[in-house]
């Protein structure tokens, strides 16, 4: 997750003070989603709270969600405006930056249910169930 920290700051970088092609709205909520889960998956893995570690990963529905609807409308701006290609480009980087860390907290409370039940499950994300099988 730090890796995607970064690339999320080098591309603040990048943008500066240049006009944004549209508004950050869903960047932001997904920013804050995504730390809002991290910090839960840690205090889950501080507390041994086997309930959260095994709720938290089903709120990743919400960043996916989120990060759909980013590719859409940056994919719109492009169609609409091709000079918004770069910074679309960069935009939708960020959103994929925070999708994954959403995914890396999937991946933190597996650890914690482990750590707790000696069992290593996984939840299924690629169906999109909320059902987790033995690995």
């Amino acid at each position: 997750m730090g890796d995607y920290a970064k690339g999320i700051a080098k591309i603040s970088l990048i943008i500066g003070d240049q006009p944004l092609i549209k508004p950050l709205i869903d960047i932001p909520e997904m920013a804050r989603l995504a730390m809002d889960l991290l910090d839960r998956a840690l205090s889950a893995f501080d507390t041994r709270d086997l309930e959260a570690a095994r709720t938290i990963p089903l709120e990743d529905d919400k960043l996916d969600a989120l990060y759909d609807q980013v590719y859409q409308d940056l994919i719109q701006l492009i169609v609409a405006d091709t000079n918004a290609l770069w910074q679309a480009t960069y935009l939708l980087w960020v959103a994929h930056n925070l999708e994954r860390a959403g995914d890396r907290v999937t991946n933190i409370c597996e650890r914690v249910i482990f750590t707790i039940t000696g069992e290593m499950k996984e939840f299924d994300v690629e169906d999109g169930s909320q059902e987790m099988h033995q690995i």
